[in-house]
């Protein structure tokens, strides 16, 4: 899983959670709260998706790092990766 593909997968898991939002202009290293109209609850939703779809567990301390899409792919890859070898 590259970065790349993380990314796209975030924003996704985005789209399906706020169909509304405008995801075209999605700039990587602007925190997504500040681009998009999210709250805390389709910021949980996120993070919930990645659980459900995906198995990968976030802990609440490190919900600061999926701020951006560039900070998503950063922390998110290895999970990836990691589930992928098992």
């Amino acid at each position: 899983m590259t970065e790349e593909e993380c990314k796209k997968i975030v924003l996704k898991i985005i789209e399906d959670i706020a169909p509304d939002e405008d995801l075209g202009d999605i700039k990587d290293d602007v925190r997504l709260r500040d681009q998009l109209d999210l709250d805390s609850m389709d910021f949980l939703d996120i993070v919930m998706e990645l659980r459900k779809q995906y198995g990968i567990e976030v802990p609440e301390e490190d919900y600061p790092k999926l701020a951006s899409l560039d900070s998503c792919a950063e922390y998110l890859t290895p999970k990836f990766k990691e589930k992928q070898s098992v």
